[in-house]
């Protein structure tokens, strides 16, 4: 099984993948372990001190005025674990959690938190046991960091509430750590405020968000090129010379896309040869490399973000390499929080121009010579009539959750906390419209490639015939009377979700963009 090292500099996004999805174990380095002992000797010094210093020797938040006697220390740490652990509604996926737990590890390995190096090891621990904390929907403001999901997660480490072992059952988190031979960990000064104190919840899904969306744009220049074809359109939009007088990197990545999976087909191109031939095609059809363009931009953007995440220590007070334990205000979640809306925004948009090709598939005073809404025996048969409807009840919702979570913000803590970034939910809800994508896309999938094959007598390009044979292949039907459709939406929601439809594409086009 790959191991992921952790040392003092951060990680990557794919290392989160892998512990988050691929259930990679987990080391520290040397390097990492020295550095936790070295700040810990720090707090240390501090905790014997009769100064107060906050998060050693202080309550929190708006209690940090009242200095905490030693004999005391131990309880306030619990104490901070359990009142903050109180999180409520559904449980939070495990990859998610996983990330969390993963990320936090990340800030602890850095040296900057104060934390003796058993701490950081029995994290890494339950990570490599498969023992996954119980974390629900709600609790986080994305401020003060993640702070009920990861007090949830802090409690496991304790010994206490609720986790998924590795069988998938949820079971006392105590009795989960004696069957893996893990001790349950006795925290002291500093520890139980540094392991509630970063983004790693919005962090970790804007990393996954960012891998699923990577297959997602890909896969919607496929989709885009299928309909181009399916409407008998024309390739010549998409010559780089067009692309190259506005510069967008991600205008002329879609672009290149489309034209390679378009490259030898003989559908293009026949826009001027009907009765009512057409100058150029429609905005969702001629415009499909401007939108997925400006989509992945924002990504590169996000992704940028990300980046500088992955290589920050995020807590609050933090050890700094001259000796200083110093307050600071790195755990807002702002810089995430703005990234994740801004996806939901650029994904949301995407639905919706796919959902606008499907509609023109099925309309047949706008399809050029399709038969109504793709029906074998139309009136009869009502083909992707209601295909289409549920395309566009998931463009709908899409629309509704590309409203910013980062514009609001609810004030917390006695005022202490008066501004908050609301990373967590702009993070669940784009999970939410990343799904709703994957659907569309399946739909105008399942839509374009019906519409090739009634093309009878027009050969598609052998990438377009690539994608339809794979989509054959994997259990999704192709032209023909009234069937249930559900089935054939769900497998094709899997093909394209799995990588499959990038997958079969890219022998005969190779790498897109």
């Amino acid at each position: 099984m790959h191991t992921v090292v952790l040392g003092t500099s951060g990680t990557t996004a794919q290392d989160v993948i892998d512990v988050a999805r691929h259930g990679a174990r987990i080391e520290l380095s040397p390097e990492a372990v020295q550095a936790l002992a070295a700040a810990r000797a720090v707090v240390d010094a501090l905790a014997a001190k009769p100064e107060p210093v906050y998060g050693v020797s202080t309550g929190f938040g708006a209690l940090a005025t009242r200095h905490i006697s030693p004999e005391l220390r131990a309880q306030l740490q619990r104490n901070i674990v359990r009142s903050h652990a109180a999180g409520m509604g559904p449980r939070v996926e495990r990859e998610v959690v996983r990330a969390l737990m993963f990320l936090r590890l990340k800030t602890l390995a850095s040296g900057h938190t104060g934390v003796r190096p058993e701490v950081a090891q029995t994290m890494a621990d339950l990570l490599n046991a498969g023992i996954t904390p119980v974390v629900h929907e709600y609790g986080s403001l994305g401020c003060s960091g993640d702070l009920a999901p990861l007090s949830h997660c802090a409690l496991a480490l304790m010994g206490e509430g609720d986790a998924e072992g590795p069988d998938g059952t949820v079971r006392p988190a105590g009795e989960l750590l004696a069957a893996a031979g893990i001790e349950p960990v006795e925290l002291r000064e500093k520890e139980g405020l540094a392991l509630l104190n970063g983004t790693d919840g919005m962090l970790g899904m804007l990393v996954m968000a960012l891998a699923d969306l990577d297959n997602l744009y890909k896969s919607a220049d496929i989709t885009a090129a299928l309909s181009l074809e399916a409407l008998l359109g024309t390739e010549k939009v998409l010559e780089p010379e067009l692309h190259a007088i506005r510069p967008h990197p991600g205008q002329g990545a879609s672009a290149a896309n489309m034209l390679a999976v378009l490259k030898d087909s003989g559908l293009t191109g026949h826009f001027q040869e009907e009765e009512a031939p057409r100058v150029q095609d429609a905005y969702s059809v001629r415009c499909a490399p401007q939108v997925a363009g400006a989509g992945r931009d924002t990504m590169a953007h996000a992704r940028l973000v990300a980046e500088r995440e992955l290589a920050a220590a995020v807590d609050n007070p933090v050890v700094l390499p001259d000796g200083r334990v110093a307050s600071n205000g790195n755990f807002h979640g702002a810089p995430v929080a703005y990234v994740l809306d801004f996806l939901a925004i650029a994904a949301a948009d995407l639905g919706s121009i796919a959902e606008r090709r499907t509609d023109r598939l099925l309309d047949k005073n706008r399809s050029h010579g399709l038969p109504p809404f793709l029906a074998d025996d139309a009136g009869v048969d009502s083909g992707l009539m209601i295909a289409q409807y549920t395309q566009a009840a998931l463009v709908s919702e899409m629309k509704r959750l590309a409203v910013p979570a980062s514009a609001d913000s609810i004030p917390s803590s006695a005022m202490q906390e008066d501004h908050v970034s609301m990373g967590w939910s702009a993070a669940r809800k784009l999970r939410t419209a990343i799904g709703n994508l994957n659907r569309i896309i399946a739909v105008e999938l399942y839509a374009a490639t019906r519409g090739i094959e009634l093309r009878r007598g027009l050969t598609p390009a052998p990438a377009s015939q690539a994608a339809i044979t794979a989509l054959r292949e994997a259990g999704v039907q192709g032209p023909g009377p009234d069937r249930f459709l559900a089935p054939d939406l769900e497998a094709a929601d899997a093909f394209v979700r799995e990588g499959a439809l990038v997958a079969a594409v890219e022998p005969v086009t190779g790498p897109l963009a």
